[in-house]
C-alpha cells in the first residue's frame, strides 16, 4: 500500500515546480520590448530584450515589462493659439512617437499614459510658441508644412529626455473661432458686395461711353451718307438738266411733244381731281395740231 505522505510531498513537488517554471519565462511579442528588473533596477547586460519569443528570468527577484515598439498616437484636445497678426485661432493637433530608449522611457515615465501627458503638455507649448511667431495666413494656407516642422523638432529636443523619439506632427485642422469667422465672413461679404458695385459700375461707365460713341458714329454715318446721297442727287439732277438740255437743243419740237404727254400722263390720271379746261388751251395743243402750233386764223 502506498504511502500518502509521500504522495503529497510529490504533489507539492510538482506544484512548486510548476509555478517557478511559469515565473521564470516570459514572452515578447512582434511588437514589443522587455525590461527586465531584478528589484526594481535594470540588469547589466540582458535589462533590454527585444528579440521575440520565449525567454527566461529569475523568479520572484526579477520582473519584466513590457512596452510597445510600434508608433503611437498622441491626440491633442483643440486649443486656440494667437498668432502673430493679433488673430485667435483654433488648432487641432496630434503626434506620431515610437519608444527608443526603453530604459530611460521606464526610469521618466514608466507608463505610456504619463508619457502622453508629458508629451501632451510638450506639444501645447511647442504649438503656442511656433504659431504665435507666424501669421494667420502663413498657419491657415501658405506655410503649415514647415510650421509643422518646426514644432516636430521643438517636440523631439523635449522628447529625448523620455526615451521617445517624435516622428511626426501634423496640425489636423486651424480655423478661425466662430465669433472671429463670422465677423470675418460679414467683412469678406461686405467687401465682395462692394468690388461687385464698383465693377458694375465701371461696366455700365463703359457700356455709356460705347453707346454714345455708336450714337455719335451713327449721326456721324448718315450725315455723311446724306451729304453723298445730296451731292450724288445733285449730281444727277445736273446730268438730267443736261442731256434735257441736248435733246431740246436736238429738236425742240419733239421734246415738247414728250414732255406734253408727260404732262398728260401726269394730269388725266383717273381719280377724285376734275380739271376744267377749254378743249383750245395750250394744254391740248397737240390734240389739235400734231407740231404743237395753233393754227392760222381764218382771214
Amino acid at each position: 500500500m502506498k504511502n500518502p505522505v509521500n504522495g503529497l510531498i510529490l504533489a507539492i513537488i510538482l506544484v512548486v515546480a510548476v509555478v517557478v517554471g511559469s515565473a521564470s519565462l516570459f514572452t515578447v511579442g512582434q511588437n514589443q520590448q522587455a525590461l527586465v528588473l531584478r528589484l526594481g533596477e535594470p540588469i547589466a547586460g540582458r535589462a533590454l530584450v527585444t528579440k521575440p519569443g520565449l525567454h527566461m528570468k529569475v523568479p520572484f527577484i526579477e520582473t519584466v515589462t513590457l512596452l510597445d515598439r510600434r508608433i503611437l498616437d498622441l491626440e491633442t484636445p483643440k486649443q486656440e493659439v494667437l498668432a502673430s497678426d493679433n488673430n485667435r485661432i483654433e488648432v487641432d493637433a496630434f503626434l506620431r512617437y515610437r519608444i527608443v530608449d526603453a530604459l530611460r522611457f521606464y526610469q521618466t515615465v514608466g507608463t505610456i499614459e504619463r508619457a502622453n501627458n508629458q508629451l501632451g503638455s510638450v506639444l501645447s507649448s511647442a504649438l503656442r510658441r511656433v504659431l504665435g511667431e507666424a501669421p494667420m495666413v502663413q498657419i491657415i494656407r501658405e506655410g503649415r508644412s514647415t510650421l509643422m516642422v518646426s514644432i516636430r523638432d521643438l517636440v523631439n529636443a523635449e522628447a529625448v529626455r523620455l526615451g521617445v523619439e517624435v516622428v511626426d506632427v501634423r496640425i489636423r485642422r486651424a480655423d478661425l473661432p466662430k465669433q472671429i469667422s463670422d465677423r470675418v465672413f460679414d467683412r469678406m461679404r461686405t467687401e465682395r458686395a462692394r468690388e461687385a458695385a464698383e465693377f458694375r459700375a465701371q461696366g455700365a461707365e463703359t457700356a455709356q461711353r460705347i453707346r454714345a460713341r455708336a450714337d455719335r458714329d451713327v449721326v456721324v454715318l448718315r450725315a455723311d451718307s446724306q451729304r453723298q446721297a445730296d451731292q450724288t442727287r445733285g449730281e444727277g439732277d445736273a446730268e438730267r438738266n443736261r442731256i434735257f438740255a441736248e435733246a431740246y437743243n436736238a429738236d425742240p419740237n419733239f421734246f415738247a411733244f414728250y414732255r406734253s404727254m408727260q404732262a398728260y400722263e401726269t394730269g388725266l390720271k383717273s381719280g377724285d381731281t376734275r380739271l376744267i379746261l377749254s378743249p383750245t388751251s395750250d394744254f391740248f395743243r397737240f390734240f389739235g395740231q400734231p407740231d404743237g402750233k395753233k393754227p392760222a386764223p381764218a382771214r
